[in-house]
């Protein structure tokens, strides 16, 4: 789905709403009370989020599997596998899988490290801990009570906040605000804080900031046409990173987060950029969406992550990694 544009305001359609949103966050309390817990006694480091959408909970998890590498020990990614077809607990093997298969997320973070995907997130944490991990990232997952969580990083959209404040389907949010920052350990502030979250954080809550940025390619220069599209939570954010670049977008086309594009809709966009002479261009996370007998006429937009205070960070994980028993 695409964020509604009244998430982000309130208004008369958000409080007509409101109804559902207690019987959302009256779901999210049961589960929490009724889901059965499972310790990994390895320590698990959770990178979620308490709205629904493109926060950037994945680029986040890759970069701090970057970091846990120089320790030696194995670290190995752990998601539910959203838009994938299997359940598991299944290591994620990109030779064999598919987006199909495991859902898009598990096959970028795959890229990078030995990536697991479950459904029953404590299953998954055993499994994967029995294959010899040592240190899970679990991304996404922070309202999911199925696996004892070490550290919990919350990672919020500086330029999006928590929306209007609203639970779902009222606003965006998953749950309400304080219950979620209770079980935070930090909060991962991405882009410049235009919604002024900070002013209203608990003060003992650790701040790390981060920007996201572009990887430019030889295709992708200053000046050069494109054909952009984007399958995501907020295609709005995919649209301002060419805009970065310095590209000229001729074309700009928003599909459903996840979604899965049929031949002809790739054919469609194909003969569209050839029309406008432009270069065709996507998220990382379409893009491995894909059908693979197209992907190399498709350029593909890598993102990384910069941290204000690499120190700020490594003490936060230093702690994390001290409580790995649960």
């Amino acid at each position: 789905m695409k964020a509604p544009a009244f998430w982000t305001q309130d208004g008369y359609l958000p409080r007509l709403l409101d109804p559902l949103g207690c019987l959302f966050k009256a779901g999210g309390a049961i589960r929490q009370f009724a889901t059965p817990t499972h310790v990994a006694g390895i320590p698990v480091i959770c990178v979620g989020n308490l709205v629904v959408g493109g926060a950037g909970k994945t680029p986040v998890a890759l970069s701090l599997a970057s970091q846990l590498a120089k320790t030696g020990q194995v670290t190995v990614f752990l998601t539910r596998g959203h838009g994938g077809r299997l359940s598991g607990p299944i290591q994620v093997d990109p030779s064999v899988h598919d987006a199909g298969d495991v859902g898009d997320e598990a096959l970028l973070l795959a890229e990078i490290a030995p990536t697991w995907i479950s459904r029953d997130r404590g299953k998954g944490g055993i499994a994967a801990r029995d294959a010899g991990a040592e240190i899970i990232i679990m991304d996404d997952g922070f309202q999911n009570p199925g696996l004892t969580k070490t550290l919990s990083l919350v990672v919020v959209d500086g330029g999006y906040g928590f929306g209007n404040g609203r639970m779902l389907p009222a606003g965006p949010l998953r749950e309400p605000i304080a219950q979620g920052l209770e079980r935070a350990s930090a909060v991962v502030l991405i882009g410049v804080d235009e919604t002024k979250i900070t002013e209203s954080l608990p003060k003992h809550l650790p701040v790390l900031r981060a920007t996201i940025s572009s990887i430019a390619h030889d295709r992708l220069r200053a000046g050069v046409s494109v054909l952009g599209f984007a399958g995501i939570g907020r295609p709005s954010k995919f649209r301002a990173s060419l805009e970065t670049l310095g590209l000229e977008i001729t074309h700009f086309k928003t599909f459903a987060d996840h979604h899965s594009y049929t031949a002809n809709e790739i054919q469609a966009l194909l003969s569209e950029a050839e029309r406008l002479g432009a270069v065709p261009v996507t998220t990382a996370k379409d893009h491995v969406r894909l059908p693979a007998d197209v992907r190399s006429r498709i350029e593909r937009l890598d993102i990384s992550v910069r941290w204000e205070d690499e120190e700020a960070l490594l003490l936060v994980l230093k702690k994390g990694l001290g409580h790995g028993q649960g």
